[in-house]
């Protein structure tokens, strides 16, 4: 009956978390404003296009809303007490953390048309692994300002989460990290699929503006 209710009370969190993260910044944020930022540049309801398409104050309200989401579920969320057996701490972060993910990338009330999942990745990861944060930020940056190519970039410091989960992690906590990690860099390449091919064939959107070569440029001019 324990394990039963370890598992029930996992269940039910992770699918709070879910429809958490189906809260989607840019898209209620559009609601207020009247608009849709997925009829709008590349039709990605995430914080890039609502930067390209509405400004920095919409984009940097969509950021909030979405780190602030991935940090709820992974981070207070398992923390309340359902009157059920108590599941794993680690193991109810990670699975909230990664539900929310989901959430935004698929989201119940948007007819499932979210964005990529990154900044709710950045959000649970800072609950979760709160010392890679500024490094993979800061792998994050560094890819755009050398090739301009932010899905590039996305992917490059999703993907670097996992070394750092295995680095940092506790002993006891390094598997379901590990998982964590893994399953969420994974499920952020998928979404970011289009830009994968974008990116082979030459066809890619990048922010010429912020690349280092763009400086240099103009200074020699």
């Amino acid at each position: 009956m324990r394990r039963a209710g370890r598992m029930l009370d996992l269940v039910i969190k992770s699918i709070i978390a879910y429809l958490l993260g189906s809260i989607s910044g840019s898209l209620v944020i559009g609601l207020l404003r009247g608009v849709d930022i997925r009829t709008m540049g590349s039709g990605n309801a995430g914080g890039t296009n609502a930067l390209r398409t509405q400004g920095l104050v919409f984009a940097l309200g969509v950021v909030l809303i979405d780190v602030g989401k991935g940090m709820v579920a992974a981070g207070l969320l398992p923390k309340i007490p359902l009157g059920l057996a108590g599941s794993d701490p680690a193991v109810a972060a990670a699975a909230c953390g990664f539900a929310a993910i989901l959430g935004h990338i698929y989201p119940v009330y948007f007819g499932f048309r979210g964005g990529k999942g990154a900044a709710t990745f950045v959000g649970a990861t800072g609950t979760l692994l709160p010392a890679a944060v500024l490094p993979v930020i800061g792998l994050w940056l560094l890819v755009i300002i050398l090739s301009g190519y932010v899905g590039l970039a996305t992917i490059l410091a999703s993907l670097a989460v996992i070394p750092f989960a295995w680095w940092l992690a506790a002993p006891a906590e390094k598997v379901t990290l590990l998982v964590f990690a893994t399953a969420a860099a994974a499920l952020i390449v998928f979404a970011h699929r289009g830009n994968v091919q974008r990116l082979l064939q030459g066809t890619e959107n990048r922010f010429d503006k912020v690349r280092i070569s763009h400086w240099l440029g103009r200074g020699r001019h």
